[in-house]
């Protein structure tokens, strides 16, 4: 199931350690190898699975025009039950984060951490369709770049541009991660698809009966889904219990800057008997 973690290549999944079982889900148009830091630190207390979405650059494929995150879940599922893992720890970045949540209404979560989740809206929100509306002009800018030479494509400017969008602090990010990042977004098959569904299908609407421990992180500086606009939903949508923690100095996908803080407030997030932070 794991394939080489070597950065031009595609990562079919990161398998790694051993202890309590702990899934990671990446992002929109990403892949595994945003978790491969975190991953590492995480792997000396936990086993962990991060897989690559159907129809994003080493996963597998995804027919149809319309595609939902219930679809994305449902692959998941299946590997899930072919590692045995009935139930596990969950953490999901943006999409992954979505995916996450309808995991947990299934059952399949021990805790649930959501960095930066999406989905947070009803069907027919001006929410929805705004976000759908950005990501729809990245169909053009990934359509180009699979021409452009490779030189080009993983040069310091498309590796700027790259971390500016996803991070507070690019030059945190290693080169490597900004051009698997690059790579990744523009082999993303399910790009039109999942704009598609997303638009016409409804989001993740009331989360108040969620029983799973549920941990919200927020990115103080997310320029794809900024906190003022799309947070609301899981602030006043998720249970009491649910931690809600703003994470300052990061951006979108804060594994790439900060490895190291994602990786212990997932791990705090795991241990059984903590308190439940109320911040932000």
């Amino acid at each position: 199931m794991t394939s080489s973690t070597g950065r031009h290549e595609p990562i079919t999944a990161l398998h790694t350690g051993a202890g309590d079982p702990l899934l990671l889900l990446h992002p929109f148009m990403l892949s595994p190898h945003c978790w491969h830091r975190v991953a590492t630190r995480l792997s000396d207390r936990c086993e962990v699975f991060a897989p690559a979405l159907a129809g994003h650059w080493g996963g597998p494929p995804l027919n149809g025009r319309l595609v939902d995150t219930s679809r994305l879940a449902d692959v998941v599922e299946g590997q899930l039950d072919e590692l045995g893992w009935r139930t596990c720890h969950i953490a999901g970045n943006s999409l992954g984060g979505w995916v996450a949540f309808e995991l947990a209404r299934r059952g399949r979560a021990r805790t649930l951490t959501a960095i930066a989740p999406a989905g947070g809206w009803n069907q027919t929100s001006v929410i929805q369709y705004w976000l759908g509306v950005q990501f729809l002009g990245l169909v053009p800018i990934t359509g180009l770049g699979r021409w452009v030479p490779e030189g080009l494509r993983s040069g310091s400017i498309a590796r700027r541009a790259a971390g500016l969008a996803i991070a507070k602090h690019f030059d945190a990010v290693p080169p490597e991660d900004l051009v698997a990042t690059i790579t990744a977004a523009t082999n993303c098959a399910a790009l039109l698809p999942l704009l598609a569904g997303s638009i016409r299908y409804p989001g993740l609407g009331d989360l108040r009966e969620l029983a799973v421990p549920t941990r919200l992180l927020m990115c103080e500086y997310d320029r794809v889904i900024p906190n003022r606009r799309y947070a609301r939903h899981f602030l006043r949508n998720l249970p009491e219990s649910a931690d809600r923690i703003l994470v300052n100095g990061v951006g979108h996908v804060p594994m790439l800057e900060a490895p190291d803080r994602i990786a212990a407030l997932i791990a705090e997030h795991m241990q059984a008997g903590r308190p439940h932070l109320r911040a932000v």
